[in-house]
């Protein structure tokens, strides 16, 4: 992963938040949630919350007496996420790192986290640090998704922005969003971060949006993408935004669109 992969700064949260949520993350936060309360943690830790998505999902399915500390490394995104949560008294928000959380040892029963550990520069450190905090019996909920092949509008951007820069083709969502999909790493990982069963369930859904160009300001102006092409060319970024959406509706049509997206969802316990 590229060090700028990581930094999603000035307009992206708010695009991200408008744009990708409704399009890609909110059906897999709801099972992400839905998941996570059915364990009836007390105390819970939520690691790369990003816009707070899964953190406006859970808290609701949350007991009135659990605690909630939702943490991201990028602080605009985090002050993002919690300029959308309404006041709630069980909910710490705090700027961490992954890899060095700043939490003691066993301190609750269950870190969760979704679509962030592609972006977790070390993984088994990241998972070593989950594992710390967690008490004997915890657990590790997790999703990362598939290969971009299996993520449609994700591949149509792909391929149209290669056409675009043929000689350096931006290549951010094959690269980290999608590229940690191999089961059999994500489970030798885990396993050697000490976790002592590990469950891995692919999941499809449907990515659905009013219009071909909703995917493609979602992809090319709410993610770290946007900085791979105006790194290429800063005047481009709304003809980049164009073919994508002119590449999207060629496959998919001009109304309404949708298209298969999936993701692992993993539960590793301590």
């Amino acid at each position: 992963m590229h060090e700028a992969d990581k930094l999603f700064s000035g307009s992206i949260p708010e695009n991200y938040d408008r744009y990708m949520v409704p399009l890609i993350f909110e059906p897999f936060a709801t099972d992400l949630a839905r998941r996570a309360a059915s364990l009836s943690p007390s105390a819970v830790l939520e690691v790369a919350a990003g816009t707070g998505v899964v953190t406006r999902a859970l808290a609701a399915k949350l007991s009135p007496g659990a605690s909630y500390v939702v943490t991201d490394l990028n602080q605009p995104m985090l002050d993002y996420a919690a300029s959308r949560q309404a006041p709630d008294s069980r909910i710490l928000w705090r700027q961490a790192d992954a890899l060095a959380l700043p939490f003691e040892n066993a301190a609750f029963d269950l870190v969760c986290c979704q679509f962030g550990a592609m972006f977790f520069p070390n993984r088994l450190s990241a998972y070593r640090e989950a594992k710390r905090v967690l008490k004997p019996g915890g657990y590790f909920l997790f999703n990362v998704w598939d290969r971009i092949e299996e993520n449609v509008f994700a591949d149509n951007v792909t391929n149209a922005l290669a056409r675009i820069f043929p000689d350096d083709p931006p290549r951010f969502l094959a690269r980290t969003p999608h590229g940690y999909h191999d089961k059999a790493l994500i489970r030798s990982e885990l396993e050697d971060a000490g976790f002592s069963q590990v469950v891995i369930e692919t999941r499809a859904e449907q990515s659905r949006a009013s219009s071909p160009r909703i995917p493609a300001v979602a992809y090319c102006q709410g993610t770290v993408l946007r900085t791979e092409i105006e790194a290429r060319d800063p005047g481009k970024l709304d003809a980049a935004t164009d073919h994508a959406a002119s590449a999207i509706a060629e496959r998919h049509g001009n109304g309404e669109v949708a298209a298969k997206i999936q993701a692992h969802i993993i539960m590793a316990t301590v």
